[in-house]
């Protein structure tokens, strides 16, 4: 950092509402240093860092200075900075005079915008970027879909996100697994088995290979919906696969034999996964005692499970 930019950060770190303003302050920086576009950037880098909240402001400012130069990628960078801070208002102005500067808008700063909107929830403005992104005639990648999608997913609009993820499938273009695990559980927790499968086999097309967490997702789609045999099934073939379960799973499982009142199915299970070296985690155990306590059998099946030296996270009694 050159000794200008060390002498504005001395200002600006030491700057009191009641001694000035920033205008004046840059303003006459400026004037005495006559920066560059380097030392702009270097003040933003260390203001960043600090995470100092008149970032915005001296950015803002220098937008308006001919020495720095601003670009279409220093707007981007601001905006997707208001973006994060969920700051709709100051971000659609520094749009504006971007805008206003005869600077058009492309790919990346769009897909900012419509991660943004996507965030806030507001899927029509989202919607709108994601039209007039396309309306640019370029290849959309992956990331601009999956804003997109993303945004349809928050918006609950399952059935809209699916089709945009099959049609950048269409052209070999596959969404990252965040993606992919967003419209999984938003299908799960709604007990859309049917979607919930689409999606998990688009999982393993896309090439991404089913971890516990996933096949938790499909396995819950089955046990909300209130099919019990396909959750079981879901969760063999999971083990099958050398996925190594998880307590979620598991619990999930046990809750599929509770539907059919299979309790023999369940603890046979979970001698075989104690075999395994899986023990039952807080989630199956708490599961086990309250259908344990439905039935009035919890001193009896403490013994049986005793007898056969099954290990739970917490006791039955």
């Amino acid at each position: 950092m050159t000794n200008r930019c060390k002498l504005l950060m001395k200002e600006i770190i030491c700057f009191s509402p009641e001694n000035g303003s920033v205008p004046l302050m840059l303003a006459a920086w400026v004037k005495s240093t006559n920066p560059r576009r380097t030392d702009w950037l270097s003040v933003f880098k260390e203001l960043e860092a600090l995470n100092h909240p008149l970032y915005f402001e001296v950015a803002e400012h220098a937008f308006a200075e001919e020495s720095f130069e601003a670009n279409i990628r220093d707007y981007t960078n601001i905006i997707h900075g208001y973006a994060k801070q969920n700051r709709l208002q100051e971000a659609e102005q520094t749009l504006t005079a971007m805008k206003n500067r005869g600077l058009l808008c492309d790919q990346v700063i769009l897909t900012a915008l419509i991660h943004m909107y996507s965030k806030s929830g507001n899927l029509k403005q989202a919607q709108y970027s994601f039209e007039e992104m396309k309306m640019l005639g370029v290849q959309l990648d992956r990331r601009s879909y999956g804003s997109i999608i993303m945004a349809h997913i928050r918006a609950e609009k399952l059935s809209s996100a699916e089709t945009l993820l099959q049609e950048m499938e269409a052209q070999e273009i596959y969404a990252g697994r965040e993606v992919y695990k967003a419209l999984l559980r938003a299908y799960s927790m709604k007990g859309d088995f049917s979607g919930a499968q689409r999606i998990f086999d688009a999982i393993q097309v896309a090439g991404i290979t089913p971890d516990a967490r996933v096949c938790g997702l499909l396995i819950n789609a089955y046990v909300v919906s209130g099919r019990a045999q396909e959750a079981c099934v879901a969760f063999g073939n999971m083990r099958r696969s050398g996925i190594e379960v998880n307590d979620k799973c598991v619990a999930l499982v046990l809750a599929a034999f509770e539907m059919e009142d299979k309790l023999k199915d369940a603890l046979d299970l979970l001698i075989e996964l104690e075999g395994e070296g899986i023990m039952v985690g807080k989630e199956g155990s708490d599961l086990l005692v309250k259908w344990f306590q439905k039935l009035g059998v919890v001193e009896e099946v403490a013994i049986v499970l005793r007898e056969l030296g099954l290990k739970m996270a917490q006791p039955v009694l």
